[in-house]
């Protein structure tokens, strides 16, 4: 996990190829004292990060961003307003590859809608 300390994982359920993850993320993590002191926004790319770690865990295999198309940021993400983040995945496999369609929300509703794809390393 590269993000060390960032988040935790309190619940994932896979049926198929769907995931549904939720994690708890760290409002006095690192990444906020620069980004931004006083209003925390978490980076977009480490939203992104999110959906490769969860795609890490659930295949036990280590990847590598190939490709990211379709990245809309619809939201900030406030860890000090809602520490809750779901990531709501579809994921398919084929051969060395890994396609990742996602959704990241909190209560408020959608933070970022992704398309990815990874290569396992």
């Amino acid at each position: 996990m590269i993000l060390e300390g960032f988040y935790k994982v309190s619940n994932t359920s896979v049926a198929g190829d769907a995931a549904v993850t939720t994690l708890r993320v760290n409002k006095d993590h690192e990444i906020y004292k620069g980004h931004f002191p006083g209003r925390p926004v978490t980076p977009g790319v480490v939203l992104m990060q999110l959906f490769k770690e969860e795609a890490e865990r659930i295949f036990d295999k280590n990847l590598q961003l190939v490709r990211a198309d379709n990245v809309k940021f619809t939201a900030v993400f406030d860890p000090t307003q809602d520490d809750e983040l779901i990531l709501d995945s579809q994921l398919t496999e084929t051969g060395e590859f890994i396609k990742l369609k996602g959704l990241a929300k909190n209560k408020s509703g959608i933070v970022l809608k992704i398309n990815s794809l990874y290569k396992t390393i």
